[in-house]
C-alpha cells in the first residue's frame, strides 16, 4: 500500500497528538526538511555502506515532472521517527544519516512488528502481564525500542559519534545502556507508533497535489 504526502502529514500529525484538523506548520516544514536533505544527498545503490546506498524516506530515485511520488508504510514510519528525533534535538544530518544506515534492520523489525496480532498486542490484561514480568509500560505487550547511543562520556571513540541499535524486548535494552558508565540513550518506543500511524494512514484520504503545500 502506497500514500500521497498529505496523507502522510495527517497520520503522522495524529499520531504525534496534534488535535488540529490540519497538520501543524511546524511538522509540515519539519517533514519537508528531511524529504529535501534525501533527495539532495542522492546515494549509490553501488555503496556497500547502507547510509550511501539507501534513501531514507523514498523507494527510488526523483521522477519526472509531474509524476507524484508515493510513500510506502515504512517510508511513512521512518518519516515520522525522523520528525521524533529531531524533536530530541538531534541534528538534521545526523537523523537522516541514521535513519538511512539503519534502513534494512529497521524496515524488517517494522514488518515484524505489523505481523503482532493487534488484539492480544493492545489487550489490557496482556499489557498488565507484560508490565508486571519486567516490560516497561509502552502501551503494548511485546514493545521493542530505537536507541539512539552515545559514548561520548565514556571518552570511547570506537563507535565514531553517536549510533543507532534497535532491541526487541527493554530488558536487553537496559542491559545494554548500563554497560558502560556515562553511556546515554534517545530512547523510542516503535510498536504502539507503527500501529497507531497504520490506523491513521488507512484511515486518510488523498488530495489533489495542489492542497499539500
Amino acid at each position: 500500500m502506497f500514500y500521497k504526502r498529505n496523507q502522510i502529514e495527517e497520520a503522522i500529525s495524529r499520531t504525534n497528538g496534534e488535535l488540529r484538523s490540519e497538520p501543524s506548520k511546524e511538522l509540515r516544514i519539519r517533514l519537508k526538511r528531511l524529504l529535501d536533505l534525501d533527495r539532495k544527498l542522492k546515494r549509490n545503490t553501488r555503496s556497500a555502506d547502507p547510509a550511501k546506498a539507501n534513501y531514507a524516506f523514498y523507494s527510488a530515485d526523483a521522477p519526472g515532472k509531474g509524476v507524484e511520488v508515493l510513500f510506502s508504510e515504512y517510508e511513512a514510519f521512518a518519516l515520522m521517527l525522523g520528525f521524533l528525533l529531531l524533536d530530541h534535538r538531534w541534528p538534521q544530518r545526523f537523523v537522516l544519516d541514521t535513519m538511512r544506515g539503519i534502513r534494512p534492520d529497521l524496515e524488517q523489525e517494522h514488518r515484524r512488528i505489523l505481523r503482532l496480532n493487534p488484539e492480544s498486542l493492545f489487550d489490557k490484561e496482556e499489557v498488565r502481564r507484560a508490565t508486571q514480568s519486567g516490560n516497561v509500560d509502552a502501551g503494548n505487550a511485546d514493545p521493542a525500542f530505537l536507541l539512539i547511543v552515545s559514548d561520548r562520556r565514556t571518552g570511547d571513540r570506537s563507535s565514531g559519534g553517536p549510533y543507532a541499535r534497535i532491541f526487541q524486548d527493554n530488558l536487553s535494552a537496559f542491559k545494554f545502556q548500563l554497560e558502560k558508565a556515562g553511556r546515554s540513550c534517545t530512547w523510542l518506543e516503535l510498536v504502539t507508533p507503527a500501529w497507531t500511524l497504520r490506523n491513521h494512514l488507512v484511515n486518510s484520504i488523498p488530495r489533489s497535489r495542489g492542497r499539500t503545500g
